[in-house]
């Protein structure tokens, strides 16, 4: 497996050497977000790494989970002053190590660049991608990444400053807007000025750190990424430069961006893995289980729920296997140890954070939302 994996990227790098390389602003077609690059990599690059061994067993047989992430976006993947990675998204890690491991402090994060964040994953080098990436249709193809169930719904935004005269995107026409390149955001931006016949300067950087420097200088009349990215900058402005009382997000959405895990495509196995981890914490909200009160449903009437934490159907004293290569009691570990989605949300990113967003379109379809788990049975 390995030396199909180095053997994929020097393939790569061959490629960027020759000049195949995944500029953004070559393939309009092949978006990101969060300013991300769009990571075309060459799709027979992606056929190197499917071999047969599903990173499932290499991760049981290691008894750690390699999680690539964020570490410098507050609520959703960012380092504290005592050095441990939090978040929305590294939540999602410790869910995915409690599924297959039992243990949700059993994971290595490796923290990565936008640029970085692919390759990494088609290396083998990390086992799973939690870091605010938007699932599209180019990654699904000839990135070769697989994207689990969408943990958050995003969409872009333009953040202005809140005592400036511009109240929607149709007052910047003539306007500068810092945006980060080789991104979705970056291609959205155009897409949508464009259409709107909206003149702009659009001033691109290749990280965040920079583009602040330049928003904060007075470079940019607008900065434009996730809704949520743009919340979590926000959250965290420097109150030297006005706080976040200072800036304001417009209501406007112009792209729709489902971030949720990715895995390398064609391991079947470990898809499933993650993605019912992922799954586990949405249908423990709508059981209405939660980390407080998980003991109280082991012995619930109802066979679905006993069915889903792998309690013996009352009338046959079976414990349903699907054959997802998880313990039957995962959902347990993952409820107990991390959370149900509500509990993960409103811990990181809820009213009562400094993020303070609203569930919306993360809300179980029962309340109007988009989460909608399958059938554990």
């Amino acid at each position: 497996m390995r030396w199909l994996a180095v053997l994929a990227v020097f393939v790569l790098v061959l490629g960027a050497c020759t000049g195949d390389d995944d500029d953004a602003a070559d393939t309009p077609d092949a978006p990101d977000n969060n300013g991300e690059d769009n990571g075309d990599g060459p799709s027979e690059t992606i056929d190197l790494v499917q071999d047969g061994e599903s990173v499932l067993a290499s991760v049981q047989d290691s008894g750690v989970v390699v999680c690539g992430v964020n570490d410098a976006v507050p609520g959703f993947g960012f380092v504290d002053e005592d050095g441990n990675f939090s978040g929305f998204d590294v939540d999602y890690c410790r869910a995915i190590a409690a599924a297959v491991l039992g243990d949700a402090e059993a994971v290595e994060y490796v923290p990565l660049t936008a640029a970085q964040r692919f390759t990494a994953l088609q290396s083998g080098e990390i086992d799973v991608l939690v870091r605010n990436t938007t699932w599209t249709a180019s990654r699904d193809g000839g990135e070769g990444a697989a994207f689990a169930t969408t943990t958050f719904y995003d969409g872009q935004g333009m953040m202005v400053r809140a005592d400036g005269d511009i109240g929607s995107i149709d007052d910047m026409g003539g306007a500068s807007v810092c945006v980060l390149s080789g991104t979705t955001t970056e291609l959205n931006l155009a897409t949508v000025f464009n259409a709107r016949g909206l003149d702009y300067s659009p001033l691109s950087f290749e990280d965040n750190d920079t583009l602040r420097e330049a928003f904060i200088a007075g470079q940019c009349d607008g900065w434009t990424s996730d809704k949520s990215q743009l919340a979590a900058v926000r959250s965290a402005y420097p109150e030297a430069d006005g706080g976040p009382e200072s800036l304001t997000i417009l209501d406007e959405t112009i792209s729709k961006e489902p971030l949720g895990p990715a895995v390398r495509d064609g391991d079947s196995a470990w898809f499933d893995a993650v993605n019912w981890a992922v799954i586990a914490t949405i249908q423990a909200e709508e059981f209405g289980i939660t980390s407080e009160n998980i003991d109280d449903f082991t012995t619930s009437d109802d066979p679905n729920i006993l069915r889903f934490l792998g309690e013996p159907d009352p009338e046959e004293g079976t414990v349903a296997d699907p054959g997802l290569g998880l313990d039957p009691d995962f959902a347990v570990n993952v409820i107990s140890q991390v959370g149900n989605y509500g509990e993960i949300f409103e811990r990181h990113v809820g009213p009562d954070t400094p993020l303070g967003l609203a569930r919306a379109e993360n809300d179980l379809w029962t309340n109007g939302g988009l989460l909608y788990p399958p059938p554990y049975r």
